[in-house]
């Protein structure tokens, strides 16, 4: 069973994909965060409505909000969309 996302189920998906998926968390920061020069990126939190990732790009660190094409109902519907996002972003048809 899914669960809803809480701050500590965000917590488990954030270190879930900075350790194991840092490439998809990058695209994230390019493809939907709109920062093309971005050399790296670590995923800060994730809600219902977005996710905040803290990106590195031109010599600074800035947060980035990158808002979701809808609300999320459970950790599950996370997975997924996070996994539409990278196929989206490595197709080049991010539109978020």
């Amino acid at each position: 069973m899914a669960d809803i996302i809480t701050p500590q189920v965000s917590d488990r998906i954030c270190k879930h994909m900075n350790d194991d998926h840092a490439e998809a968390v990058l695209l994230y920061a390019k493809a939907f965060g709109k920062v093309d020069t971005a050399t790296a990126a670590r995923l800060l939190t994730i809600d219902p409505e977005g996710m905040v990732l803290e990106v590195d790009a031109n010599g600074t660190t800035e947060p980035v909000r990158v808002a979701f094409d809808h609300t999320l109902q459970d950790s599950e519907d996370a997975h997924q969309t996070l996994i539409a996002m990278v196929k989206s972003a490595r197709q080049g048809s991010a539109s978020a």
